[in-house]
């Protein structure tokens, strides 16, 4: 394994016009509360904002050193463009990529997932065994076309129970190896994003097949194959005690209540 220390970092953290300022807020109380433990860069990503909002959101951004980056499209097409004309910029990068509500809180965050990073690696903090097609239910009858209709369109692009696939709130992969799954695909639509975390041909059944070792790593620094995943004890299972990267689902789990707890652990892992 070539050491981490070698490498080109970069940690791309995604901020939108759909955010607010608590939001970036806390994405930078808790970067500057936990050290990474290694030398990278942190990108700012802005996407679909113009000059006057960037500038006001700046003010927050003051006492950290970040690459100013503003994603050129003007269209929605979700975390997966804006990564991929960042991946497009820095291909030669190892990339962190974080969505709008990730952010560490453990300490040596980064230094845990690059201690287990090599050639043709894809590493997550948390993942899951969850199928939308599964999970789909007719709640009422009158709907029942609608239903029917979505039914057979999801058998087309996800697997039944269990799914497995990694959660793309935050994964780190290089960036040339990123452009291989994202070139060629357009993402207008909330199911087109879905298609690419959770799909038949989602980003990690793409990697599987290539032969990538994906791994989850956990706030110990351990890392976890794929039928270890849930016991990475990262995300709808047990206490939920060491994630690496906090996202809006994983703290949503951790306000359920027991019983609630249960029900997500089972739509996330089965027995």
């Amino acid at each position: 394994m070539t050491s981490f220390k070698t490498k080109k970092i970069l940690v791309c953290y995604l901020f939108t016009k759909f955010d607010n300022k608590i939001t970036l807020l806390n994405f930078v109380r808790n970067y500057k509360r936990y050290n990474s433990g290694c030398q990278h860069s942190l990108l700012i990503c802005f996407k679909l904002m113009n000059s006057i909002q960037i500038n006001f959101f700046k003010n927050i951004l003051s006492d950290i050193e970040y690459i100013e980056y503003i994603d050129s499209s003007k269209l929605n097409d979700f975390d997966f463009g804006s990564y991929m004309r960042v991946a497009q910029n820095y291909p030669s990068f190892t990339i962190l990529f974080l969505n709008s509500h990730s952010y560490p809180i453990s300490k040596n965050w980064l230094k845990k997932m690059l201690f287990h990073y090599e050639n043709k690696t894809l590493i997550a903090t948390t993942a899951s065994y969850e199928s939308l097609l599964t999970s789909l239910r007719l709640k009422k009858f009158y709907k029942f076309f609608s239903y029917l209709y979505k039914l057979i369109k999801y058998k087309k692009k996800f697997n039944p129970f269990p799914n497995p696939h990694i959660r793309t709130s935050s994964f780190l992969i290089k960036g040339s190896d990123f452009i291989l799954f994202v070139k060629n695909k357009k993402f207008s639509n909330k199911e087109d994003a879905w298609s690419a975390e959770s799909g038949l041909n989602g980003m990690t059944n793409f990697f599987i097949k290539k032969e990538f070792n994906i791994y989850v790593v956990n706030s110990d620094g351990k890392k976890f194959i794929k039928n270890e995943w849930k016991f990475s004890e990262t995300y709808n299972y047990d206490l939920q005690s060491k994630t690496l990267i906090s996202d809006k689902h994983t703290r949503k789990y951790l306000k359920l209540s027991s019983s609630e707890r249960l029900i997500a652990s089972y739509n996330s892992w089965g027995h």
